[in-house]
């Protein structure tokens, strides 16, 4: 995976608590290969109308918004169902964090294996960063070396799981975290091997 380090793009409000992953990916397009990619199915049935046709008042759609990479919501998101595809939809559509109060715990975990920022904000400091993107701000800064979020002149801390914000400042997954304490490892069962002779399997 690409490192997370710190990233800057244009920041989409989307002013709704209790997104799950059922809305963030309908299951109907799940049939579909990851190859052809996810992003156009993104939040589907609440980007387009009954006819597939953009609603014009959903923020996503709005012109200024086109390319956005930041997503700024509300608590709960992510709740529902474990599907990891709800993070494939996120990534393919472009998006590199998601900034909200509460996360669900499965799509939060999802989102970190794929390079995806979950960061986690006091529900004021959402607040405020929904309002200064509704009034008119559009680009944002997520630093998670500083755990940071500056939006014009707001600079917001955010929260993340020391282990996931290692994963992410490398580009690691669960294996690459693991061969990070190769040497740990090796001298463990060294160690182990002279206490415990014992123990070693008799392959003979």
């Amino acid at each position: 995976m690409q490192p997370f380090t710190q990233h800057t793009g244009i920041a989409c409000p989307l002013p709704l608590s209790g997104i799950d992953t059922d809305q963030l990916i309908p299951a109907r397009f799940m049939k579909r290969s990851r190859a052809e990619g996810y992003g156009d199915y993104l939040l589907h049935d609440l980007r387009f109308d009954g006819n597939g046709d953009p609603r014009e008042d959903f923020p996503l759609n709005h012109s200024d918004r086109r390319g956005a990479s930041i997503l700024v919501t509300r608590r709960n998101f992510g709740g529902g169902s474990s599907r990891e595809a709800a993070a494939y939809a996120l990534i393919d559509y472009g998006i590199r964090c998601v900034v909200a109060p509460s996360f669900g715990d499965i799509f939060a975990s999802n989102s970190v294996n794929n390079g995806l920022l979950p960061a986690r904000v006091s529900e004021e400091d959402g607040e405020r960063l929904l309002a200064a993107l509704q009034g008119g701000e559009r680009d944002a800064t997520v630093d998670l070396n500083a755990k940071i979020i500056r939006c014009g002149s707001l600079d917001v801390p955010f929260d993340i799981e020391p282990v996931w914000r290692t994963k992410l400042l490398n580009g690691w997954d669960d294996i690459d975290l693991t061969k990070s304490y190769t040497a740990a490892i090796q001298a463990f069962a060294a160690s182990d091997q002279e206490r415990r002779p014992w123990m070693k399997p008799n392959r003979a």
